[in-house]
């Protein structure tokens, strides 16, 4: 008689609990979304030249009569905000993954070496050669993937176990802060200034071309990255465990890591290392949706949302001065840091 009731209890736990999931991963996802909105609303309307939301919403659609009203929007104000949406996605995606494949709130590419990796490669473009912006986002993806390989190597030979990545990535990444700042350094005065201004992590000169670079990424990379996340959920409970259940370890793993480091070596090399969101848009996710797998979609809208807002703040907070919108997010990211470390410190 005892067993009936403890089966409908345990039963009607798990049902409350799906309808629970569900319905605070739609209220997270609607939070975000809102949020996404009203930043693009505060972007496209307000600036130097104001525009009022009809005019906006016509020239959206090309058929505004005020030709500077279209100008603004069409040519300055949307490329930018389709280009924070899509980096903020695609940041979120890289330390969605990353995350989930060390097993480490903290693994993620700002803190293990893999967007420092990706700056090192833009660095040299600038400093040393003097390429176009081309060149440089070409030298940022190979940077970040070369930083890859390079902790992989180092990781294999004791177990490519999450915890081992983070220690290795972080080293190497504190070694190319260092080779970073000698190359800022011994750089002439408008090399300096350009790396400066590139290392600050701007969206002030993106473009639609750089629009088509984040989006041809994000729809090569995004579904390789869903397709990973079955796999990265069973990594979740051990090797051993998901050697056992047919997953094959070492090759998730490694797609895993190329996938989500290209993710963040793309979106670095179009508009520099924004700091903090790939860090702390999954953990938000999961903190709001209550849910500890991989959480891809619900990632990608806060991470979007982030990095609209923070460029929002850093339009405004200042004007007629706009700041890059990785010194906004590195402030958050501090901030985000500390607390994060305390909640870590308190459950241990």
């Amino acid at each position: 008689m005892r067993g009936t009731p403890t089966r409908r209890l345990v039963l009607r736990r798990g049902a409350v609990a799906l309808r629970w999931e569900v319905r605070t991963v739609a209220v997270a996802a609607g939070l975000a979304v809102a949020l996404v909105m009203g930043a693009t609303c505060a972007v496209l309307l307000l600036g130097d030249y104001p525009i009022a939301p009809a005019d906006a919403v016509r020239a959206v659609l090309g058929q505004g009569a005020d030709p500077l009203a279209v100008y603004f929007v069409q040519e300055q104000r949307l490329p930018r905000v389709v280009c924070a949406i899509l980096v903020g996605a695609a940041l979120a995606a890289s330390g969605s993954i990353i995350q989930t494949l060390t097993g480490n709130p903290l693994g993620s590419p700002d803190v293990i070496g893999f967007t420092t990796g990706s700056a090192t490669g833009a660095l040299v473009m600038i400093v040393l050669v003097g390429s176009g912006p081309g060149m440089v986002g070409v030298a940022a993806v190979v940077g970040g993937l070369a930083v890859a390989a390079l902790v992989v190597r180092l990781t294999r030979r004791g177990g490519m176990s999450g915890f081992r990545l983070v220690l290795v990535g972080l080293g190497v990444g504190l070694i190319l802060e260092a080779l970073n700042t000698l190359l800022v350094v011994r750089a002439s005065l408008a090399s300096a200034q350009d790396a400066a201004q590139w290392l600050a992590g701007s969206l002030n000169a993106t473009g639609w071309s750089d629009v088509a670079v984040i989006g041809v990424a994000l729809a090569l990379l995004l579904p390789p990255a869903v397709v990973l996340a079955r796999p990265l959920e069973v990594l979740r409970a051990g090797d051993e465990l998901a050697g056992g259940l047919g997953v094959g370890v070492l090759r998730v793993r490694r797609a895993a890591l190329v996938v989500g480091v290209a993710l963040v070596a793309v979106a670095t090399a179009v508009c520099g290392p924004i700091a903090f969101v790939a860090l702390a848009a999954p953990q938000l996710a999961r903190r709001l949706t209550w849910t500890g797998g991989l959480g891809l979609g619900t990632s990608c809208l806060v991470g979007a949302a982030l990095v609209l807002a923070s460029d929002a703040v850093a339009q405004r907070l200042f004007a007629p001065t706009q700041l890059a919108v990785g010194v906004v997010t590195g402030c958050l990211g501090g901030v985000y840091l500390i607390w994060l470390l305390v909640i870590e410190g308190r459950r241990a």
